[in-house]
């Protein structure tokens, strides 16, 4: 619990933007804590706890996807575990576009954004979870948000076309 209490409130925005479409995040952070309480010994420096989880995490994403139909954003998140109390149809539209373009993008370009926009990881830390350079990372980032910016203005020509 030492390790898990600093890094609970970025792993659980990490949860809740990997799972869209595929599984309630709380199930995800459920069986991810669960493999990782197992696989603890496993861990060979405390230090990359949140990484371990992240890795953890990516490997359940992946058999719930394999498993189960896509969900909803509201029912990822669900209108009463929104911080904000004036959560609307719009905002809600909003981010289902948002998450619906992420889910398009290539894994290491998806979770790159995912950890530094969204869980709020520094180009550093971002950097030692996803195991690579910082100039790296940044290429990343880029060429990420340019696929989602692409992904997103798509789905604004063809809902403005219909």
């Amino acid at each position: 619990m030492e390790l898990y209490e600093p890094v609970h409130g970025s792993f659980e925005r990490f949860c809740k933007a990997r799972s869209y479409g595929v599984c309630d995040f709380n199930d995800l952070m459920h069986d991810t804590l669960i493999i990782a309480f197992e696989q603890f010994d496993t861990l060979k420096n405390k230090e990359a706890f949140l990484s371990f989880l992240f890795s953890i995490t990516n490997k359940v994403h992946a058999n719930f996807r394999r498993k189960n139909k896509p969900i909803s954003f509201s029912e990822v998140i669900g209108i009463e575990n929104s911080p904000d109390h004036t959560f609307s149809i719009e905002k809600n539209f909003q981010h289902d576009e948002l998450y619906e373009a992420l889910n398009k993008l290539p894994i290491d370009y998806r979770n790159c954004i995912i950890l530094f926009e969204i869980a709020g990881f520094s180009i550093k830390e971002t950097a030692e979870i996803q195991e690579c350079t910082i100039d790296a990372l940044k290429q990343r980032l880029s060429r990420g948000r340019k696929m989602l910016v692409e992904a997103l203005s798509e789905k604004t020509t063809n809902t403005i076309a219909v």
